[in-house]
């Protein structure tokens, strides 16, 4: 595979990932990861277990990737599948502040609607709030179901929270809800599409502000695709400096605005020692002796 070595994957959850996927990304020319907190499946029951989560996001996938040359950032926030909880909701939205201002966070997110419920609207204004107070981006998620009314609602709320659009970048965007986004002034996100039709998208709406990303995460997804989606788009034509555009200057360019993130940043990236998988002892058997 043909890749160029800067890349930069603006939406992927890698603590959903194997320590042999930053191997093969880093060898694609993935250089820098931004990982937004998520729901993982199995719904949290208490804030506590959102303090471990989003510890480990400013903390243990810092240094996971580090250990293969890749500068790890993430964002932080309730997503929508957990905002129904109500209660929860509110310990959660209470605590979130005091790790905005962690190393390592350059925006909020995911945010936004799932089932377009009150609990999830109420949680979406107000961590919009939040995220102003903290002078953060906010990444802003969009359902598989109904996309085109939820995205219509989302970008209602913004406009009357007067929330600066290039502040905002909208995922889970379709050639159906992509050009209403933009108009607004709004980043418009591609994720967890095949490479060809992300090339297709990026080749008909240009590229500015918009992010191309994997959001690989637990599901049947590739950590590879924004490496194949830059070989794609290098095969149908696409020019060397428009490909590091949308791959690697675009990111830098929507998280900078957190003045957490900028492209000299980059330029020494120190890769931690690591054991070799040869080094590694193995677990004994169950049940066994150590």
């Amino acid at each position: 595979m043909r890749t160029t070595s800067t890349l930069f994957d603006p939406h992927v959850h890698m603590s959903s990932r194997t320590t042999d996927d930053y191997e093969a990304m880093a060898r694609a020319g993935i250089r820098a990861v931004l990982e937004p907190s998520s729901s993982g499946g199995q719904p949290r029951t208490n804030a506590g277990s959102f303090v471990d989560h989003f510890a480990s996001l400013v903390g243990w996938e810092r240094f996971r990737a580090s250990q293969f040359g890749i500068r790890h950032h993430c964002a932080l926030g309730l997503s929508p599948r957990e905002a129904n909880d109500e209660s929860l909701a509110r310990d959660v939205l209470d605590l979130l502040p005091r790790f905005l201002v962690k190393e390592g966070v350059v925006a909020v997110g995911m945010i936004g609607f799932e089932e377009r419920t009150s609990a999830e609207e109420e949680a979406f204004v107000r961590q919009l709030d939040i995220a102003e107070r903290a002078r953060l981006p906010v990444l802003v998620h969009t359902p598989r179901a109904d996309k085109k009314r939820a995205v219509e609602r989302t970008l209602a709320i913004l406009r009357e929270m007067t929330f600066a659009p290039e502040m905002a970048v909208i995922d889970g965007c379709s050639e159906e809800t992509a050009e209403q986004v933009l108009d607004a002034g709004h980043w418009a996100g591609f994720s967890k599409l095949g490479s060809a039709q992300m090339a297709a998208l990026a080749l008909h709406f240009g590229k500015t502000r918009v992010l191309i990303g994997s959001a690989a995460d637990w599901s049947p997804s590739d950590p590879l695709t924004v490496s194949k989606t830059a070989d794609e788009m290098r095969r149908i034509g696409f020019a060397p400096k428009d490909v590091l555009a949308f791959m690697w200057q675009n990111p830098i360019a929507f998280f900078a605005q957190s003045g957490r993130i900028a492209a000299d940043h980059f330029e020494h990236v120190e890769t931690v020692d690591r054991p070799a998988a040869s080094g590694v002892r193995p677990l004994p058997p169950f049940g066994a002796s150590p």
